[in-house]
């Protein structure tokens, strides 16, 4: 009976697994049997039941972070109809999961995705500074995953805004040397000694930081606002294209 009993306790730690996490825990939380228990009430099974707000297409007008949504969710807003919950975290980041994933299909289907990797390439020229799968330039960002780590109202947002939206881990920067050469580029690294990026030739560069007279964050990003460039039908096209491209393999 002890041998049993070690063995039973030793077996899943052999192969791989938890104490615990072979049939024995309790499965994760679903998002959307949550929301449909719990949500529709109020917001309706699409979302859109409140004024301004359209869940399923990931407008929300007091948050746009996944953290700032599970506060909400969790702990409500004072002085609205949204009260606070008794859901565990998980719980609630189980929600917002549902919501980005619901979102983004309706982002998918509300565009044409072929004539948005034509504008992609054609019109919108964002080949000349952004790769997908191996095909353009590296002047700016790859965005072969984009739709798998951006959420579909983050790209539209990107696109209409680019000066509001840059990510920190994307921004240029302008370097001096101390003979009075400007370079600017992508930043990629840097530490105590060098700073290395992507200059607008594609070229990396490493450059000692002793060797710097000037280094600053360029504020202005050097992507075009597509506000007036594309028509709301050509916009919609385009984030739909960029949504899909989930794991490299989207062209």
């Amino acid at each position: 009976m002890l041998a049993a009993l070690i063995l039973r306790a030793f077996l899943p730690v052999a192969f791989g697994q938890a104490p615990g996490a072979a049939g024995g825990g309790p499965p994760p939380p679903n998002g959307e049997q949550l929301y449909l228990e719990n949500c529709v009430e109020c917001h309706g099974p699409e979302g859109d039941a409140v004024a301004d707000v359209d869940l399923g297409h990931g407008r929300f007008r007091r948050a746009t972070t996944d953290p700032e949504l599970v506060g909400i969710v969790l702990r409500g807003i004072p002085n609205t109809a949204m009260p606070p919950s008794n859901f565990s975290e998980a719980q609630a980041s189980a929600i917002v999961a549902f919501l980005r994933a619901k979102a983004a299909r309706a982002a998918a289907s509300a565009g044409d995705a072929a004539n948005g990797r034509a504008i992609f390439m054609g019109k919108g020229n964002c080949a000349s500074c952004h790769r997908v799968n191996g095909v353009g330039a590296r002047i700016a960002p790859d965005l072969s995953e984009i739709g798998r780590i951006r959420h579909s109202t983050d790209i539209e947002r990107a696109l209409v805004g680019p000066d509001v939206s840059i990510v920190p881990s994307n921004r240029f920067v302008k370097l001096v040397t101390r003979e009075g050469t400007t370079i600017t580029g992508r930043l990629l690294n840097q530490d105590i000694f060098t700073v290395q990026l992507l200059d607008s030739r594609e070229q990396l560069r490493s450059i000692a930081r002793a060797d710097l007279r000037e280094f600053a964050f360029v504020d202005k990003s050097p992507m075009p606002s597509y506000r007036d460039k594309l028509s709301s039908q050509e916009l919609t096209d385009l984030v739909s294209y960029l949504v899909s491209l989930q794991s490299g393999g989207a062209q």
